[in-house]
């Protein structure tokens, strides 16, 4: 069974950390499991955290149509846990899921307390954009 600084590092948006930087990453964040059907977030909702995928599959939609799917490495939550505007899909767990959930205030910290975990997330983040959105 790999260990969480292991899983952590093969996740494309933490992969450019060092192992210190995980470990402060994983300090700050806490593991959810899903069931196959539950809604982990709900169109319009406030909550303010990140999902990484560790185990399972999720279906994201959007005005009653399936807009992705998002599994083990990828991540969801990113634009209302940045912005803190409310939620712009539901996402539902099509198996059992595990999921790190990091918190806007946690994610913050660490960004503002580590310039390189900053700019490491945000190429991340870029990357992600660029390769999911037309027109980018």
């Amino acid at each position: 069974m790999p260990t969480g600084l292991e899983l952590l590092s093969g996740i494309p948006l933490f992969s450019n950390l060092s192992d210190r930087q995980l470990k402060r990453v994983l300090k700050s964040s806490t593991e959810n499991r899903y069931e196959a059907g539950d809604v982990i977030v709900r169109a319009g909702g406030r909550t303010q955290t990140l999902f990484v995928i560790l185990e399972g599959t999720a279906k994201v939609v959007r005005n009653e149509r399936v807009v992705a799917r998002r599994t083990v490495g990828e991540f969801f939550g990113e634009i209302s846990m940045i912005d803190l505007r409310p939620r712009t899909a539901t996402v539902t767990a099509e198996t059992p899921m595990r999921c790190l959930v990091i918190y806007h205030d946690d994610l913050r910290k660490l960004v503002v307390g580590d310039p390189q975990v900053a700019w490491s997330l945000l190429q991340t983040l870029a990357s992600f954009l660029r390769d999911s959105e037309p027109g980018w």
